[in-house]
């Protein structure tokens, strides 16, 4: 129960669709342009830096808060398996980004989520994601393919991180959290499917900070 209590944290706070409510304030629903997702890259394609910027800053934020109040909730109670709750609420977060229910489960695809998960959870696995990411952009200026291996990072990471005692847990608790990193990669996955293709054939849009095109 206590599992679905901190998967449930994460999806209330995952409801919180920055980008939604950003283009609601500017008379416009951000998944009627662009590319149609309620995520950052959408909004920095479609509304400027400023309002990309904003979207990752409040996407990532309510991932790390989440992570912290599971940790106030239940840091002394469950001191020995947090790490593991822990990312269940991020896990939740990034669900309730990805299928808010009162849009009719259509949110976006959870990176920015992912980077709260990431920077709460772990600081050598935020270090690993910021250089992953950020190498991957400049190089190639695909959002995609940089969180996707993040995401590739992420779960060895975790496995490596935990096989060498980093979270302090049995193993039985290990395999479960490897499980929940694996799962949220291959969501990950699927919902970039449509990314995937476009960089296997070459058409993928490529994403620039400035209105200069390299």
């Amino acid at each position: 129960m206590i599992r679905l209590a901190c998967l449930a944290i994460g999806y209330l706070f995952g409801l919180f669709q920055t980008s939604y409510i950003l283009g609601r304030m500017h008379g416009i629903d951000i998944r009627e342009h662009g590319s149609h997702n309620a995520g950052t890259t959408n909004m920095l394609r479609t509304m400027g830096l400023k309002a990309g910027l904003l979207t990752f800053a409040g996407d990532c934020i309510k991932c790390i808060l989440a992570v912290a109040f599971v940790k106030i909730l239940f840091g002394r109670t469950h001191a020995d398996i947090l790490p593991l709750l822990q990312f269940y609420a991020a896990a939740g977060t990034i669900l309730g980004h990805n299928y808010p229910f009162y849009m009719g489960f259509r949110g976006g695809k959870g990176i920015a989520a992912t980077a709260g998960l990431v920077l709460s959870f772990n600081w050598i696995m935020a270090i690993c994601g910021i250089i992953t990411f950020f190498t991957t952009f400049f190089v190639t200026h695909y959002v995609s393919l940089g969180s996707l291996l993040v995401y590739v990072g992420i779960v060895i990471e975790l496995v490596v991180l935990g096989q060498t005692g980093h979270f302090r847990m049995t193993q039985a608790h290990l395999y479960e959290l490897y499980a929940i990193g694996f799962l949220l990669a291959a969501l990950a996955f699927w919902k970039h499917r449509e990314n995937i293709r476009r960089l296997i054939s070459g058409t993928e849009r490529k994403t620039y900070l400035s209105s200069k095109k390299k």
